[in-house]
C-alpha cells in the first residue's frame, strides 16, 4: 500500500489574485475549476504532470466570498488560519499542502493514524464540471489543520473519473519534491522521486518546476506558532 502525488495545494487569499500570481510566477492563467460548498471554497486547476508524477496537478484555491462558511468545520488547507491569511495578504499566494491518491482510502487512513499522523475521518464529497460530476472520497480535519505542517498530505480516492482525464498540457511540469518532517518509520509508504533528505529548519514542502519562466522553484511557509 502506497501513496502517489494527486495534486498540489497553492493557497490564495483571493482566486483573482492567485490567477495574476500564477501569471507572473508560472506563465500559466488557469481558466477551469469550480465551487466547494461544503467547504465555502472555489478553485482553479492545472496540469503539471511529467515523467516522474503523472497525472498530478495544481489545484489554486480560495475562499468563496459568494458562499456562506461551512457550519461544522473549518475550511481545509488552513484557510480560516490567521497567520496563513496574514502570509497571503503580505506575502501573496503560497504553496500549502499536497494531496495524495491512494488506493483504499480507509486502510491508509488507519495506517498513518498507526504511525501518528492524523489526517482526518474520510468523508464523499462532489462538484460539478463541464464533463459531469466528479466526485471523490477525502480525508479532511475537523479544525481545517494540515498534518505536520503540510508535510504530510490529504488523502483522495477517485470515483470513476479523474480531473486530468480532460486536463491539457499546461507547460508547467513537476521535476522534484521535498517533503521536511515526515517520518522516517513510513518513507515507504511515499512514491519515487520525493526527497526527504530536507536540512533542518527547511519548509515541509518544496516543489521544482519546469515552466515557461524557466526554472521555478516553490515551498511553503514558514508560519510562526
Amino acid at each position: 500500500m502506497t501513496l502517489a502525488l494527486d495534486h498540489v495545494v497553492i493557497a490564495a487569499r483571493t482566486l483573482g489574485e492567485g490567477l495574476d500570481w500564477c501569471e507572473a510566477m508560472l506563465g500559466v492563467r488557469p481558466e477551469a475549476g469550480g465551487r466547494h460548498a461544503f467547504m465555502g471554497t472555489h478553485n482553479r486547476v492545472f496540469s503539471i504532470a511529467s515523467a516522474a508524477f503523472a497525472r498530478a496537478y495544481v489545484e489554486l484555491i480560495a475562499i468563496d466570498p459568494d458562499a456562506p462558511a461551512p457550519t461544522r468545520h473549518a475550511r481545509w488547507f488552513d484557510l480560516d488560519d490567521t497567520a496563513l491569511q496574514a502570509t497571503l495578504a503580505a506575502d501573496g499566494p503560497q504553496l500549502v499542502h499536497w494531496v495524495a491518491r491512494c488506493e483504499g482510502i480507509d486502510g491508509m487512513h488507519a495506517l498513518l493514524l498507526e504511525g501518528g499522523i492524523d489526517v482526518g475521518p474520510v468523508q464523499a464529497t462532489e462538484r460539478m464540471t463541464s464533463r459531469g460530476l466528479l466526485r471523490w472520497r477525502i480525508g479532511v480535519r475537523a479544525d481545517g489543520r494540515r498534518p505536520l505542517g503540510g508535510a504530510a498530505p490529504a488523502l483522495i480516492e477517485w470515483g470513476e473519473m479523474h480531473p486530468t482525464d480532460s486536463m491539457p498540457p499546461s507547460g508547467v511540469s513537476l521535476q522534484r519534491m521535498r517533503l521536511a518532517g515526515w517520518p522516517a518509520p513510513l518513507a515507504a509508504l511515499l512514491p519515487p522521486h520525493i526527497d526527504l533528505d530536507a536540512p533542518l529548519g527547511a519548509p515541509a514542502l518544496q516543489l521544482a518546476l519546469t515552466t515557461p519562466r524557466g526554472a521555478v522553484t516553490l515551498h511553503s511557509p514558514r508560519l510562526k506558532a
